[in-house]
């Protein structure tokens, strides 16, 4: 564990196949400090919100968001913080596209955002966020490598859409978070990202953009 990383509480953002469990998984075991991943193999709603999501949609994000709160909970009463395979802040980003594209009643809408905002006062926020920044384009291509059955649906558009209210979720978060952004068109390695998060957020709080040429793949 390097000095002043222990009990950090890091968030893993980005979009659909970006890549954040993978990075997740390798800060944990790099750093020593618990995995929250996020959950999908046993996601109740997932197949039919691919199925037919307007019908669907608002089942989904309480479903997502009851599971990602008992994460909060967990880390709160476990300590020695953890990393987070995408938090419980960027739900709101995938409520606000299914609002856009009329797949969610915006009273449904309402509703999410109203038990978010009390769920809210209990729930302990990361030290930093690390958001891991593609295209659509590169996020669909990763999404059709891991094949699964579920996501085939899911189109460019969509994507486009995503990473369009993820760009206003970042600069809102980084008002209350330390946000570090990544060009993530590349995958990177732990070491690397481990002493990018250290001297990032170490050393000031407010949204960061980083490169680097990797010297090894992850």
């Amino acid at each position: 564990m390097r000095e002043g990383l222990d009990d950090l509480f890091i968030g893993i953002a980005g979009l659909i196949g970006a890549g954040k469990t993978t990075l997740a998984k390798a800060l944990g075991e790099h750093l020593d400090l618990p995995v929250y991943y996020e959950p999908v193999a046993d996601q109740q709603y997932l197949a039919d919100f691919y199925r037919d999501t307007a019908r669907y949609s608002f089942s989904t994000q309480i479903y997502l968001l009851n599971r990602r709160f008992q994460q909060h909970q967990e880390i709160i009463w476990r300590g020695g913080g953890g990393v987070q395979d995408r938090t419980i802040y960027e739900d709101a980003v995938f409520a606000k596209t299914l609002v856009d594209q009329d797949l969610m009643e915006e009273r449904d809408y309402q509703t999410y955002l109203q038990l978010f905002k009390h769920m809210s006062n209990f729930m302990c926020r990361p030290h930093v966020i690390v958001y891991l920044d593609l295209s659509p384009q590169s996020s669909l291509e990763r999404v059709r490598q891991r094949s699964r059955d579920v996501e085939s649906g899911i189109t460019i558009e969509y994507l486009a859409a995503l990473r369009r209210e993820y760009e206003v979720f970042i600069a809102d978060i980084s008002r209350r978070i330390p946000v570090i952004r990544v060009n993530w068109e590349e995958y990177r390695d732990a070491d690397e990202m481990a002493g990018v998060i250290e001297r990032e957020y170490l050393g000031g709080n407010f949204l960061r953009e980083v490169s680097w040429t990797p010297t090894r793949a992850l």
